[in-house]
């Protein structure tokens, strides 16, 4: 058997030393230049045969009794521990945890399975379709890794996947002499710490980067090292060491990686405490009305592209004659101007049903990669406070920053870093330019056996979901399930009502029936089904195709809109046709989609008179799609200068307010 070279020499030259630092000018060349030589070393034909190394031992760790197998996995278990492993011991071990997953829950990984572990071992991004058991293969790396008695933190995208995950997988973990837990929101601070303290630990990236802001808040003075050696020695200090509920950041293996390191790394994470300003909170309510009299193109221009509001001379004018004699916060010039722009803003681009929706009172965030609620989010700057008074409800003051950090920043504290995903290779030089991480790609354990449909463009909403009525009842008259799948709370609605009116039974999943979702999804793939749904439906759950599905042509998937990244069309597309079953997926779309609107407004000016109640011809339709990859693409690398621009404010903050220190 051939093993391969340690792999942590070459991870010093291509990860190096940590920095908060985001490389600029010609550095990014040279970085660039260090991925590009990564491809060779990660390639996808190297870990498969690493795992046909594993796949070589089979038949050895099978005739074990289950005596002798535990035996074994302690005796891995002591040299991971001692940091003392090497390639053919990693290779043995996988052996081990893959037999022990074969007699626990009877899944024998899959080559591939075996190969997108080994990538992730060596700190990779892996991209595994949908289907392929990324769970398991979770396990399988979280094994290695909690044998080294460290820690290993295991995240996934919502509280359910990580309770389900961690109780799924506990089985194997205790077999090789591991302890698992996971972490809530609803747990109290002692039962987090008890998870923290277990070998392996289930949780999501909100939990663990706010219990770590916790904990950096706990420390205070004491976050450097030469602080807590000095006050070690005082009783006081000691007890707070006690009560961190983190014991450190050793590894982290990431589910949905693109998901939880690319879109939601957009705002930081924000530890706050209330704050008593009555003031402030009653002139949210006055420049809501203030913006409700100004008219656009007179008082103010828009830039949907950017999502910017300008105040015009006359805009000037009218908001200073307006507040003339108001006083208090309204006396400077250029606050009255932020106060009246955060409302024409909240007026102009927040929309209830896309961004947020109105629950008990109070305005709750929508995150829009995901289609999740956000109870306990807050849009920064006084934005919450002018959706809230535009929305007439009762408006809280703002609250005031104790601790922040972004995911960027909090992950790349990491010393070992992984994760998988359904898509990757779109933001792959994105995972190297922010963390050092190669994607690899994983082939699927069958071939792919979905039908992609030619686009369907239409040139307004209400003909494109005449045509989305259409092609759901001919599906269910074919028997087969239908996924609709939707970008806005809003547009779920909508359809949902299209449906009825056309007498078609259906199930909505959206943001609204979070807490049902497993069950809707349960049951989307049997014959006849029809779900609409937002992106929420494409995270962490598995639709199963249901009896004769498979002879009728399989689950078959339609977006009604194209996103702002392609890696969510696909993911959506990848509902179906999962594990070598048939499916199909085509799009409906139409020009007035955000997307066209926001990134590609000259194009969409030029196709709407081509355009009519059919869909679009070929030539036409192909000039659509055309202008939809240019508007993903504006889309895209806007997002990204966003992302960096949340780490660049991080360091400008530990810079000039010394909230972290270097040791953060």
């Amino acid at each position: 058997m051939t093993v391969t070279s340690d792999i942590y020499s070459w991870r010093v030259f291509t990860r190096g030393y940590k920095t908060d630092e985001l490389p600029t000018g010609i550095d990014i060349l040279w970085d660039r230049t260090k991925g590009f030589l990564n491809s060779f070393r990660f390639r996808t034909g190297r870990f498969l045969k690493l795992a046909d190394s594993v796949l070589e031992l089979n038949q050895d760790m099978a005739d074990l009794s289950d005596a002798s197998l535990r035996q074994t996995a302690d005796r891995m278990r002591e040299i991971f521990r001692l940091n003392r492993d090497t390639p053919a011991d990693r290779i043995r071990g996988l052996a081990v945890v893959r037999e022990v997953a074969r007699r626990i829950r009877n899944e024998h990984p899959f080559r591939v399975q075996v190969a997108g572990a080994m990538a992730m071992l060596e700190g990779c991004i892996t991209e595994m379709a949908t289907g392929e058991g990324k769970t398991l293969v979770a396990a399988l790396v979280a094994t290695l890794e909690g044998w080294r008695g460290k820690g290993c933190h295991v995240l996934t995208v919502n509280d359910y996947l990580a309770q389900r995950d961690s109780e799924s997988m506990k089985g194997i973990f205790e077999f090789c002499g591991l302890t698992c837990g996971f972490v809530n929101q609803e747990m109290s601070p002692p039962q987090r710490k008890e998870s923290y303290d277990c070998d392996i630990t289930y949780l999501t990236n909100k939990e663990v980067t706010a219990d770590f802001l916790r904990d950096q808040l706990k420390l205070g003075r004491r976050r450097k090292l030469l602080d807590r050696i000095v006050d070690s020695m005082d009783i006081y200090s000691r007890q707070v060491g006690r009560d961190m509920l983190q014991r450190g950041l050793y590894s982290a293996i990431v589910d949905e990686a693109d998901s939880i390191l690319i879109d939601e790394a957009v705002t930081p994470l924000i530890i706050s405490s209330n704050s008593s300003d009555p003031i402030q909170a009653d002139a949210f309510s006055r420049a809501c009305e203030i913006a409700a009299s100004m008219t656009a193109g007179l008082h103010y221009r828009v830039n949907h592209q950017y999502q910017e509001i300008t105040l015009t001379g006359e805009g000037r004018d009218k908001l200073q004659n307006v507040t003339a004699g108001l006083g208090g916060i309204w006396a400077g010039e250029r606050r009255s101007e932020e106060l009246a722009v955060q409302a024409l803003t909240a007026r102009e681009f927040y929309e209830s049903g896309r961004q947020y929706i109105v629950d008990d009172g109070k305005v709750v965030i929508v995150d829009e990669a995901t289609g999740r609620l956000m109870p306990d989010r807050e849009w920064r700057n006084g934005l919450h406070q002018a959706v809230t008074a535009k929305e007439k409800l009762e408006v809280q003051p703002p609250k005031d920053t104790c601790a922040r950090i972004s995911f960027q920043r909090f992950f790349r504290l990491y010393e070992k870093l992984c994760g998988m995903t359904g898509t990757a290779r779109e933001a792959s030089w994105e995972f190297w330019d922010i963390y050092k991480m190669p994607a690899v790609r994983i082939p699927t354990n069958r071939p792919c056996r979905r039908i992609k449909l030619p686009t369907r463009v239409f040139s307004d909403a209400d003909d494109k979901r005449d045509a989305i009525v259409a092609e759901v009842r001919k599906m269910h008259s074919q028997g087969r399930p239908v996924l609709v799948g939707t970008r806005s709370v809003k547009e779920s609605v909508s359809l949902s009502e299209k449906l009825s009116d056309a007498g078609l039974k259906h199930q909505v999943l959206n943001a609204v029936y979070h807490k049902i979702e497993a069950q809707i999804i349960a049951s989307a793939g049997n014959s006849g089904q029809i779900t609409v749904a937002t992106n929420m439906a494409g995270r962490g759950t598995d639709i199963k195709l249901g009896r004769e599905v498979e002879k009728l042509g399989g689950l078959h998937v339609i977006a009604t809109e194209k996103h702002f990244s392609r890696r969510v069309d696909r993911q959506l597309q990848g509902r179906s046709a999962r594990q070598g079953d048939p499916g199909s997926a085509v799009e409906i779309i139409c020009l007035d989609d955000e997307l066209f609107v926001r990134y590609a407004a000259i194009f969409r000016m030029l196709l709407k008179p081509f355009v009519g109640k059919k869909s679009a011809g070929k030539i036409v339709r192909m000039a659509a799609i055309l202008a939809a990859r240019l508007g993903q693409f504006r889309a895209g690398r806007q997002a990204l200068a966003m992302r960096k621009s949340v780490v660049k404010t991080d360091n400008w903050l530990d810079e000039t307010l010394g909230f972290a220190g270097k040791e953060l």
